[in-house]
């Protein structure tokens, strides 16, 4: 019975340091921790812009509502072959082009690139003023997307509903990191008028909240890199389950063949 004995002994051994060497120190995992950083995370000043490729809902509201017909299009769509025109007066879609113009019913091109919302609502909203008396308009994204990939739970991309939204917002929708990503060094990826640019974020310090890359921007890419434990697992092709199941299975064995 010794030898099953020293076999359990060493597999009890085994999961604790596996479990101790995936685990980081508090001062690694706790988010914006205290420092004399003086928080100023102005929205404002990091207001995502509107670019090329963007699809912006576009709907005009005046006092008699017949007068907006022509400026809230109808659009036709196919279905089981067979077309339809369905009113979408209240949600019309418009994309950005290259060269950063929107084609409006009635006003024709106009350029919203370079703009934020409510800047591009209040360039439609005065030119509008030459055929509808106090006119309104709002605009949203209609595709304000950002990507969540790496350490965290649940990966993927999500469309937000706003562009008002944070990194630590997202990372939330991504259902957190997993303990066994670093904090420190988060990766943002970010395009701009074409370019892609790269950004390094440590959120254990509260001095991120100062960020320009706070504020997250229309299909941004946050990546959680893995910690030094998980990629001498990986490098080692350990897998916990695995190998708690093939120690298991060993045990049985040598149970079985000692009686």
């Amino acid at each position: 019975m010794r030898p099953i004995l020293t076999l359990k002994s060493a597999l009890v051994c085994t999961i604790v340091l596996m479990i101790f060497s995936s685990c980081g120190s508090r001062k690694n995992m706790v988010y914006l921790q205290p420092d004399s950083t003086q928080i100023n995370a102005i929205y404002e000043q990091n207001i995502p812009k509107i670019q090329s490729n963007d699809i912006l809902t576009i709907v005009v509201t005046a006092a008699d509502p017949k007068v907006t017909a022509p400026f809230n299009p109808l659009s036709t769509m196919t279905s089981n072959n067979m077309t339809q025109s369905v009113d979408l007066a209240l949600r019309p879609t418009y994309t950005v082009n290259n060269e950063g113009d929107i084609i409006l019913p009635m006003l024709g091109k106009v350029h919203v690139a370079g703009m934020t919302r409510v800047d591009a609502i209040e360039k439609i909203r005065n030119e509008l003023s030459q055929y509808l008396k106090d006119p309104g308009v709002n605009i949203n994204f209609n595709n304000f997307r950002v990507s969540v990939l790496g350490e965290v739970a649940r990966p993927g991309s999500f469309i937000l509903p706003s562009e008002r939204v944070t990194v630590l917002e997202a990372l939330g929708m991504a259902g957190d990191m997993t303990i066994r990503g670093i904090r420190q060094n988060v990766l943002l990826i970010r395009e701009m008028d074409g370019q892609k640019t790269i950004h390094r974020l440590d959120l254990t310090k509260q001095e991120t909240l100062n960020s320009p890359y706070y504020y997250l921007a229309q299909n941004d890419v946050i990546y959680v890199e893995p910690n030094k434990a998980q990629i001498n697992n990986s490098k080692l092709g350990a897998n916990t389950n695995i190998i708690i199941s093939i120690a298991g299975l060993l045990i049985t064995v040598i149970s079985v063949l000692t009686r």
